[in-house]
């Protein structure tokens, strides 16, 4: 399916419609909302050995990333927002998957930045998160919150040093610019614009929980991830179809 964002929207950037998927938005919604817990880890030795594709999110606490997980997967409580930012310390995995099946996991990393924090805890988890994104066998894609109005930061740019090697060699990138519907038009574009020029290659998504913005998007693109195969073949199946 092409999906293409609503010229009629007069508060969305337009943005090019992607190749064949293999699945419909409304199919692709569907498989996000099959998440379950699956466990909690404080260390990286706690995770379990898994061979389906982890889709990492990540982010500075306070950039919206409880909400877009629960936005995506349609449950209002699946990833825990923390009345103290930064506050929780583990690494929370999640399946997916139909038919009690699990073909992929989600991996909530903790969010990271916030002041209240002390010093030593900060860079004990800041040490966690790398071996985890530099490690991790099946991390097939990462998901990184951003707040547009504030753009990145300084320890958002050190993940992105971190990760960029493996970005390299093909582990998949998504920026997700989070509270989009705070901007306006030209401030939504410029800050699309801008993220792309800094994201290295990756995607960049605008999205918004409150105005329903960006989310089948990001979902068909995390179906696309999960399943390289079934995406590949459809896309293979649409360049031979003969043309209308």
């Amino acid at each position: 399916m092409t999906t293409q964002t609503s010229p009629a929207d007069p508060k969305t950037p337009s943005v090019a419609a992607p190749v064949a998927t293999g699945i419909t938005a409304a199919e692709a919604m569907g498989w996000m909302h099959t998440a379950k817990f699956l466990t909690t880890a404080p260390q990286l030795h706690f995770l379990p050995p898994l061979s389906v594709p982890e889709i990492a999110f990540v982010g500075r606490s306070n950039a919206g990333k409880s909400t877009c997980i629960n936005t995506l997967t349609q449950q209002k409580q699946l990833a825990f927002a923390s009345k103290k930012p930064g506050r929780t310390q583990h690494i929370n995995l999640f399946s997916l998957g139909k038919q009690g099946v699990t073909d992929a996991v989600l991996a909530d990393l903790p969010g990271y930045g916030y002041a209240a924090v002390p010093k030593q805890d900060k860079i004990r988890w800041q040490q966690v998160m790398a071996n985890y994104l530099v490690t991790r066998e099946n991390l097939k894609a990462i998901v990184l919150m951003c707040d547009p109005r504030h753009g990145l930061t300084e320890l958002d740019e050190i993940l992105l040093d971190v990760v960029r090697p493996r970005v390299e060699e093909g582990l998949k990138f998504l920026v997700v610019l989070t509270k989009a519907d705070k901007l306006t038009r030209s401030e939504q574009t410029k800050a699309l614009s801008i993220m792309k020029l800094q994201a290295g290659g990756g995607e960049v998504r605008l999205f918004s929980a409150t105005k329903r913005q960006g989310i089948e998007d990001v979902a068909t693109l995390l179906w696309q991830w999960a399943h390289p195969e079934a995406t590949s073949a459809a896309a293979a199946a649409a360049s031979t179809s003969p043309s209308d």
